[in-house]
């Protein structure tokens, strides 16, 4: 395993791939790893000949500076990670090599449709701080795929809408959530919950599962009902919802009864910590 702290070496390794007509996959990471990424990672190593992990915070998809300086920052520990699963490459760029000329005046891409719905709506900004730096990252590894979390499935769904868009010539595959044995979805973030929190935060998943059994099997429709009802059951746990929403699964778009691959969403703050999950619901 070698690790790229600049484009030139990034290049190099890259080139020596291309001319052996191997395939190569990527995964782009913000570090502070966990089993949800090795995961990606092993996805990535059964689909390719090489892997790439990009390890970089991107202050451009955060809008708040004080989240952007509590996110937890572990390469030495990444790299150990990532040693163990044949890791071909570990991309980690500065942010100066990312934006040489500041972020003031940048160059930006905007995926529309993204801004106004779920996490996009509380965050302005973040989606094209998303679509910026993984068109970057894209063009800098030039990959043949690139593997991405289903957790993040708002974000899931814009670099999908983002490649068809833009005519890239990456297979974007997205991976299942890799929960806690609590259901807790595996997130950087959870390292920054108390002791407390961690019994709470659980909660999150199993709210998003009785909805999710209450339109499979109880074959409620009014989504906003439910919606509203989950909540105040996350209220009651101790959480904060800032949403919880069904969609179309294929688009985002608001469900109606007549839709049959649905997607339950939700995010909660809990304390300073914001927590995010979503899991799919099939009608058909």
């Amino acid at each position: 395993m070698a690790i790229a702290e600049n484009l030139s070496a990034l290049k190099t390794r890259i080139k020596s791939w291309r001319q052996q007509n191997e395939v190569i996959a990527f995964v782009p990471t913000m570090g502070n790893l966990h089993e949800g990424h090795l995961s990606l990672v092993q996805k990535a190593r059964e689909l390719a000949d090489r892997v790439v992990v990009s390890i970089f915070v991107n202050p451009l998809q955060f809008n708040d500076e004080q989240d952007l300086s509590n996110y937890p920052r572990t390469l030495s520990d990444d790299v150990q990670l990532l040693s163990e699963l044949d890791c071909e490459l570990i991309f980690t760029p500065t942010e100066e090599m990312m934006y040489p000329n500041g972020m003031a005046s940048l160059t930006k891409v905007i995926v529309p449709g993204f801004d106004d719905k779920l996490c996009g709506k509380g965050r302005p900004g973040h989606f094209d701080g998303v679509a910026t730096v993984v068109t970057k990252l894209f063009n800098m590894v030039q990959p043949d795929i690139a593997i991405f979390g289903e957790k993040d499935y708002q974000q899931l769904m814009l670099i999908k809408k983002l490649v068809t868009d833009l005519n890239l010539t990456v297979d974007v595959i997205g991976v299942p959530t890799k929960r806690q044995d609590s259901g807790l979805a595996m997130s950087s973030r959870n390292t920054l919950l108390s002791q407390k929190q961690l019994v709470q935060a659980p909660f999150l998943y199993k709210t998003l599962l009785a909805t999710k059994q209450a339109i499979e099997e109880q074959g409620e429709t009014d989504f906003s009902l439910l919606c509203t009802q989950a909540k105040q059951q996350l209220q009651k746990a101790g959480l904060e919802p800032e949403y919880v929403d069904i969609r179309r699964a294929e688009d985002l778009e608001l469900a109606s009864a007549d839709d049959k691959q649905l997607r339950i969403l939700a995010a909660a703050l809990l304390g300073s910590v914001r927590l995010i999950d979503n899991i799919a619901c099939d009608l058909a």
